[in-house]
C-alpha cells in the first residue's frame, strides 16, 4: 500500500487552481508560477478557463504540458453552458485522448455581457447532465478499443464537482440547497467536491455536518483563497458573490504596504486553514489567482508545504477519492 510506505499517510492533500496566460506575453510568468507550484509537490493541480468557454484551447494546452512534463496530478476543468452536446462530447474526447483521468465538471457562467442569453436547446444544462456525458463518452470509448478499456479499468475516471457552502449567491440558492444539489451529484458519479472559497471555518464545517447527515460521503476539500490582498479580494466578490468580513478588509487597508497585508493576511489564512483542518477537511484547494507566494506561505503556515526536511512528497499521495469521508 502506497499510503503505508510514507512518513505521513495521514497528511491532508493539497492542490491549487491555475489560470492559464489570457496573452502570449503572459506566458512565461504564468510557466515560473507553475513550476514554483509543482515544485511544491501537490497531489494535483486544476486549470480552469474564462467564463463562458474563453481560453478553452490554451487550458488543453496547459493541461497537456503538465502532463508530459511533470509528475503532477493535471485536473481539468470543464463546463457546458453555452455549448451544444455534441461541441461538449468533442472537448471530453480531446481530453481522455490527452490522458486526462480527472476532470472537475462545472456547469460554467452564462455571458455576462448578454441578459436575455438561453442555454441552447441541443446543449448541456448541468453540472448533472455533464457528469452523466462524462461517463457516456468514456464507457464508449472503453467498448470501442479493449486497449482503452484496459487503461480505464487501470486508472478510472474520476470526477470532481464544486459545492458552495454557504449557497450560491448568483445562483439564489441555500446552503440547504447545496447540500441536496451535492448529493445528487454524488447520485450521478462525482467522486470529490471542491468548496467555493469561505471566509469563515463554521461556514466548512456546518456544511460538511449537513452533507454528511444528508448522506453525502465524498470528500469535500476546502477551498481557501489566501487573504492577502484586499483589492483581490474585493475583485472576488465582484466575480463571485462571496463578500470578506469586514473586518479583514478593514485590517488590510488599514496597514502601511503590500508586505504587512501579506503578513496579516498570511496568518488570517493559515488559521482558517488550520481550523478546518482540525476540524477534519481532507485537504486544501488553494485558489492561486496565479501568484505562487502567498499559496506557498500559506501551506507553509499549516506545515504543508511539500518541501519540508521530512521528505515528504505530496505528488506520492493517494488520489482524494481514497480518502476517508470528513
Amino acid at each position: 500500500m502506497v499510503a503505508e510506505a510514507l512518513p505521513h499517510p495521514h497528511r491532508p492533500t493539497v492542490s491549487f487552481e491555475l489560470m492559464p496566460p489570457r496573452r502570449p506575453a503572459a506566458a512565461p510568468r504564468f510557466w515560473e508560477t507553475a513550476r514554483r507550484l509543482v515544485d511544491a509537490r501537490p497531489d494535483f493541480v486544476s486549470v480552469t478557463y474564462g467564463a463562458g468557454g474563453g481560453d478553452r484551447d490554451t487550458a488543453r494546452d496547459v493541461v497537456a504540458t503538465l502532463l508530459a512534463g511533470t509528475s503532477v496530478l493535471p485536473v481539468a476543468h470543464l463546463t457546458c453552458v453555452g455549448a451544444s452536446r455534441e461541441d461538449v462530447s468533442a472537448v471530453i474526447d480531446t481530453f481522455l485522448e490527452a490522458g486526462v483521468r480527472t476532470v472537475l465538471a462545472l456547469r460554467g457562467d452564462p455571458p455576462k455581457d448578454q441578459p436575455d442569453w438561453r442555454p441552447p436547446a441541443d446543449g448541456v444544462h448541468s453540472s448533472l447532465e455533464l457528469i452523466a456525458l462524462l461517463r457516456e463518452v468514456e464507457a464508449r470509448r472503453c467498448e470501442s478499443d479493449p486497449s482503452t478499456a484496459l487503461r480505464g479499468a487501470a486508472r478510472p475516471l474520476t470526477i470532481a464537482v464544486a459545492t458552495f457552502v454557504d449557497g450560491n449567491v448568483q445562483a439564489g440558492t441555500t446552503r440547504a440547497q447545496e447540500v441536496q444539489r451535492l448529493l445528487e451529484k454524488q447520485q450521478a458519479g462525482a467522486s470529490f467536491a471542491i468548496t467555493q472559497l469561505f471566509y469563515e471555518a463554521t461556514s466548512y464545517t456546518d456544511f460538511v455536518t449537513a452533507a454528511r447527515a444528508a448522506g453525502v460521503t465524498i470528500p469535500i476539500l476546502a477551498g481557501l483563497l489566501p487573504t492577502t490582498d484586499p483589492r483581490r479580494l474585493r475583485r472576488v466578490e465582484e466575480l463571485t458573490g462571496v463578500r470578506a468580513p469586514q473586518h479583514l478588509l478593514d485590517a488590510l487597508d488599514a496597514l502601511p504596504d503590500a508586505e504587512a497585508q501579506h503578513a496579516y493576511g498570511t496568518a488570517y489564512g493559515t488559521e482558517l486553514a488550520q481550523r478546518v483542518l482540525d476540524a477534519g477537511a481532507p485537504g486544501l484547494h488553494v485558489y492561486t489567482f496565479n501568484q505562487f507566494r502567498p499559496a506557498l506561505d500559506l501551506l507553509e503556515g499549516v506545515n504543508l508545504g511539500g518541501t519540508p526536511s521530512d521528505g515528504v512528497d505530496l505528488a506520492r499521495r493517494p488520489w482524494v477519492p481514497s480518502i476517508p469521508a470528513v
